[in-house]
């Protein structure tokens, strides 16, 4: 097919199977890397425009604001180029450089919020002040507030679609949760076509999405960060087990993917991975697990994938490769045709 916008390449995204140990399981992890802005973030931000176009609250030519970490962002400036929008990306010192300046490629203007915040801290709440009183400061402008809004959820419809047609039944499905528009999203459209199906929501330790303690963490895009409020987009009802996942164990994952089968994902997603991992051996889940690649480890080649930065800040353990060696099966041969 020839397209004529680069929108259009949005969704209909490869399914990738992983081996394991555990013949009852199979792991399927479905590449949303591989859409335009690089991650699963473009189909929600496009859809949060349209719905905003729909309902009068934007016009063409007006301007949308929001608080990003960066894959979020580089969806709406995307979806900004197509509709004849100005954007605003309101972000922190822990959004990825790489995101960063891709969202300034694509037309984005970035605005940083100013503070004294640790580098492992996420500064959600200014970010989002700021972008609100950003959007109250400009004539026709609208703070798209992905935390709270419902077309943040009703953008992850057409993968699940997508996903049953490529896989067929799914009887688990673990995912990042972070403002929860995709767990929401997702684990209630999979219930719709399996009620049976299991949902699994990861967070980094330290977040406060189901209620333990805070603290700084590492992971970019996920979680939400002490002092910030779960976003009212999250709906626990649809949530089977909120689970939390160390920085090292995200890290070492996604590392030990790229060395292994050549995958390059970011961070949360190794943690969502290696949470599926453990429940499936301890035969929590079982059956078709699915996984999405929420975005790809291009984007932190500096931090997550950078021997020295992980070793400055401990976050570096061998025992966790041991320990994914034992739950992937080995490495066939393969003969050269």
């Amino acid at each position: 097919m020839i397209f004529s916008k680069v929108t259009d390449l949005i969704g209909n995204t490869p399914v990738m199977q992983l081996p394991l140990m555990q013949v009852d399981s199979r792991l399927y992890i479905k590449v949303e890397k591989n859409n335009p802005g690089g991650s699963m973030k473009d189909r929600m931000a496009r859809n949060m425009i349209i719905a905003a176009l729909r309902s009068g609250r934007i016009q063409s030519g007006g301007t949308i604001i929001e608080s990003s970490s960066g894959n979020t962002g580089i969806g709406l400036a995307l979806a900004a180029i197509e509709f004849g929008l100005r954007f605003i990306a309101v972000v922190d010192h822990h959004a990825a450089q790489d995101k960063i300046a891709i969202m300034r490629a694509l037309g984005a203007e970035i605005r940083y919020v100013k503070g004294d915040y640790g580098e492992n801290e996420v500064a959600v709440v200014e970010r989002q002040r700021m972008a609100a009183e950003i959007a109250s400061e400009i004539p026709g402008a609208i703070f798209m507030n992905q935390s709270d809004n419902v077309a943040n959820a009703g953008g992850y419809a057409e993968l699940v679609r997508e996903f049953v047609n490529q896989i067929g039944r799914i009887d688990a499905w673990v995912g990042c949760v972070g403002t929860g528009g995709s767990m929401t999203g997702i684990s209630h459209g999979l219930k719709v076509h399996n009620p049976d199906t299991v949902t699994v929501a990861v967070e980094p330790e330290g977040s406060i999405v189901f209620g333990k303690p805070g603290k700084p963490y590492y992971q970019s895009g996920t979680g939400t960060p002490e002092g910030d409020t779960v976003g009212l987009v999250l709906d626990y009802s649809c949530i089977d087990y909120g689970e939390q996942v160390s920085d090292t164990c995200a890290f070492e994952t996604a590392r030990y993917l790229a060395r292994r089968f050549g995958l390059l994902v970011g961070g949360s997603t190794g943690g969502a991975i290696y949470k599926a991992l453990e429940f499936i051996n301890k035969g929590t889940i079982r059956g078709n697990v699915a996984l999405v690649v929420a975005d790809g480890g291009e984007k932190y080649l500096h931090t997550i994938f950078n021997e020295t930065w992980l070793q400055e800040r401990n976050l570096i353990s061998p025992e966790i490769w041991q320990q994914l060696d034992g739950w992937f099966a080995p490495a066939a041969g393969v003969e050269v045709q």
